[in-house]
């Protein structure tokens, strides 16, 4: 059995063919499936998508990159958290996203990020949620947030991108490490290096379908069917058999997430 920590399932990329690409998740051992918000403009579809299918769950929150007015949104998560509880099993997709391209386009400056981040940490403390954080050219910052909230339920780092030294401060406050498609390229050393030598407890396993295809599928749609392939080269990067990789992180995310295992 294996978990997709974060897939966009409600994104129209999928609405042809959703229904499949749900059953060829189920095929390649794929049961279970979380569903992120990224905005309040799909915090009901996503809502909706997870109550159709028992494998499927959602998490609500407010991306960085997609808040343009911060009262009004946080708002509204508290209130969708509070209509959704018992359904909800995280706060995300959340975070800081600090690459140039996004601080120069208009979207939310670094410290109304920072300020949106801090108010999210806060209601996932409310509600006792852990997270699912989002975090570009911004570990130190994000980490600083961390330490300064201190999260009972913690949560996990999508796509880790961070150092060695990094992510052992992550995991110091409890929370878990995402790899996907980009451990998959031969470019990216360190992170296969990581994906190797870390402990495997640490490691939870996505796709962020559509986005972040694996090496050999680039230019084509991610779907949640992937997770396998991601499962299996991480177990080989470690020397591994397939099974006890998708043993370990699907424990992880089971107990993380509280969802049924």
């Amino acid at each position: 059995m294996l978990i997709d920590t974060i897939c966009h399932l409600d994104f129209a990329d999928f609405d042809p063919d959703r229904a499949a690409v749900i059953e060829c998740a189920h095929v390649a051992g794929v049961e279970q499936i979380v569903v992120p918000s990224i905005t309040v403009d799909n915090f009901e579809r996503v809502l909706d998508l997870c109550a159709s299918d028992p494998s499927l769950y959602p998490a609500l929150g407010l991306h960085p990159c997609f808040s343009h007015d911060m009262e009004h949104d946080l708002a509204r998560l508290d209130e969708m958290l509070s209509l959704a509880a018992g359904a909800v099993v995280a706060v995300g997709e959340i975070g800081l996203d600090f690459r140039p391209a996004q601080l120069r386009s208009g979207q939310e400056g670094a410290a109304q990020q920072e300020q949106l981040l801090e108010a999210q940490l806060k209601l996932a403390k409310t509600h006792d949620l852990p997270v699912l954080l989002h975090a570009v050219k911004a570990h130190d910052r994000v980490l600083k947030l961390l330490r300064r909230q201190h999260l009972p339920r913690a949560g996990i780092v999508h796509a880790f991108s961070g150092s060695e030294q990094q992510a052992r401060e992550y995991a110091k406050l409890g929370f878990k490490l995402g790899f996907g498609g980009a451990v998959t390229y031969e470019r990216a050393r360190k992170l296969r290096r990581l994906a190797a030598e870390l402990p495997l407890e640490w490691l939870v396993l996505e796709t962020d379908a559509p986005d972040m295809p694996l090496q050999g599928h680039r230019g084509k749609r991610n779907e949640p069917c992937r997770v396998a392939e991601v499962a299996a080269f991480i177990a080989q990067l470690r020397g591994m058999d397939d099974a006890e990789v998708s043993a370990v992180t699907t424990a992880t995310v089971s107990g993380l997430l509280r969802l049924p295992y």
